[in-house]
């Protein structure tokens, strides 16, 4: 998920959640598969839903809660009007955004059982319903990160995946896309369309969704028989179609380097989204400027397409290690820009991405992992976006290209269509790299800041000696490598790389002749910030 600038993504996020996360991880119960049922018209925002939910029990249990916000004095929210087994209706409460369901009999634990719940409302939030920009009506879900409880019946946590489908019932004159494969479309008396989903992939409910409007549809190409597709408004099609076509590429950057793509399509659309993109799994839903027919979005089509393996099928197994989605969508665009432009983009991307997070951590002084949020809106910020990729790229710079991949490779296997922590992902890379990553993880992950230096060097010529002194103004010094360019008069260049861990730090380089200019960090591969003058 990516605003048009991701510095302004904490802001923008708390002003549409406020309270405190009312959603947590459930320990007792595993969803399997859900079946969501919708009728959709154009007279009002009313919907009428329908889901089937297979849960497995991991405990005996009398009675078990889903997410599903209530109708409130403004008319706003849903009502369950029955709640069924296959044999029997059960009681049920509805309060408090949770549906309470008494169950008769009690359950085993690793007993599974589907429960059908019939319910309808206008949703607030969630499911946006109203006109785009040219006026036509649509009907866009938009549920990251705890906002499909407002119109599905769910388990709201990114570490309940299930499997998915959607059966849609709208006007004829729309098109439906929605997470998985399209499996039916029929026509119905009385101008009616029915479009079925299905996913055989578990899916989070936070990127489960369906978009329904009047659209031109392009089917761009099969990637390794995994269809590729446009989505875009009939009024921009030509120019959506043209800002989409590299959509292929950045798929085929991803699928060939990190690991076989986990869902049954791609579709790029073009949507009613608070987000300049959101990740939905196989249906990247972009705001509605993102076409304008000039490719200017292609660094926001390679995140949201990152996200496909990262944050999708491999999801975090709480909020606050998003970063395992965010941060990793936000390198690993990078890494297309250094595939598909050069190491100067890349090199450019990676400082201006330095910049940010320097100038964040002069308001914001926490962790990326940071487990005192209990607003669930605070986890996204610079350092889960900006600061979270710049430590993937040191630890690609410590341990090399080749074990990098290898990890990252490794870490996708294992955790594709599962959950993880961030200590999985340092586990990986361990194996991977034959190196003990503990404090390196310690120092970037779980501690707050980076390294703020303060250097002054001197040259004595009778010596032939540069001496730098290196002092980190932070109250604890962090460990890192510094590289240090020197230029001479006559147009040479020496690069060497220096340990720093202490407070303060002496640094002699030997040297014919004064320097022309010293130069920190001239391959980008540090997150610091830096004052130095001579001497």
């Amino acid at each position: 998920m990516k605003k048009l600038t991701l510095t302004a993504i904490a802001s923008v996020f708390l002003t549409v959640c406020l309270a405190t996360d009312p959603y947590p991880k459930n320990e007792a119960i595993d969803v399997q598969h859900y079946v969501f049922r919708l009728d959709l018209n154009d007279s009002t925002n009313h919907i009428v839903g329908e889901a089937s939910i297979t849960i497995q029990f991991r405990k005996a249990l009398t009675a078990f809660e889903l997410d599903l916000l209530e109708k409130g004095p403004k008319g706003f929210g849903m009502t369950v009007t029955e709640v069924l087994t296959s044999t029997h209706s059960l009681a049920f409460a509805h309060a408090g955004g949770r549906l309470h369901i008494t169950l008769a009999p009690a359950t085993s634990a690793g007993e599974t059982r589907t429960f059908l719940i019939r319910y309808h409302g206008i949703p607030e939030d969630g499911l946006i319903i109203g006109t785009n920009k040219f006026g036509d009506r649509g009907f866009f879900g938009d549920n990251w990160p705890d906002r499909g409880h407002q119109w599905l019946p769910c388990i709201d946590h990114p570490s309940d995946k299930a499997t998915v489908e959607f059966a849609i019932m709208a006007p004829d004159k729309y098109q439906v896309v929605a997470t998985g494969k399209r499996i039916e479309e029929s026509n119905f008396p009385r101008g009616q369309k029915l479009t079925r989903y299905r996913e055989s992939a578990p899916v989070a409910v936070k990127v489960m969704t369906i978009g329904v409007a009047r659209f031109a549809v392009e089917e761009t190409a099969d990637v390794d028989h995994i269809p590729q597709s446009t989505w875009v408004y009939p009024q921009n099609r030509e120019a959506g179609f043209h800002d989409f076509a590299v959509g292929v590429k950045v798929f085929g950057f991803f699928h060939t380097n990190i690991g076989p793509y986990a869902f049954e399509k791609l579709a790029h659309v073009q949507s009613k989204t608070r987000w300049g993109g959101l990740e939905n799994a196989g249906n990247i839903f972009y705001m509605e400027g993102a076409v304008t027919g000039k490719n200017q979005h292609e660094g926001l089509i390679a995140h949201e397409t990152a996200h496909q393996w990262f944050g999708n099928s491999v999801t975090e197994n709480d909020w606050h290690h998003v970063w395992l989605s965010e941060g990793f969508a936000t390198y690993f665009a990078s890494l297309y820009t250094e595939f598909a432009h050069g190491q100067q983009p890349f090199a450019e991307e990676m400082k201006n991405s330095r910049q940010s997070v320097v100038k964040y951590f002069a308001k914001n002084q926490k962790p990326i992992v940071d487990t005192t949020i209990v607003n669930i809106g605070q986890v996204l910020s610079t350092n889960t976006y900006q600061k979270a990729g710049w430590v993937l790229h040191m630890l690609r710079m410590k341990i090399g290209d080749d074990a990098f991949w290898k990890g990252i490779k490794n870490y996708y296997a294992i955790y594709k269509n599962k959950n993880a922590l961030t200590a999985d992902f340092r586990k990986v890379m361990e194996e991977a790299s034959g190196s003990d990553l503990k404090d390196f993880f310690q120092q970037w992950f779980y501690r707050g800041g980076h390294p703020q230096l303060n250097l002054t060097w001197t040259y004595s010529k009778s010596k032939k000696m540069i001496q730098m002194e290196v002092r980190q103004r932070q109250a604890v010094p962090f460990q890192f490598p510094l590289d240090v360019e020197v230029s001479y008069p006559d147009g040479t260049t020496m690069t060497k790389t220096f340990p720093v861990g202490g407070a303060l730090e002496i640094i002699q380089i030997p040297a014919a002749t004064k320097p022309k200019s010293i130069q920190l960090d001239p391959g980008t591969r540090l997150l610091f910030e830096a004052e130095m003058k001579e001497r």
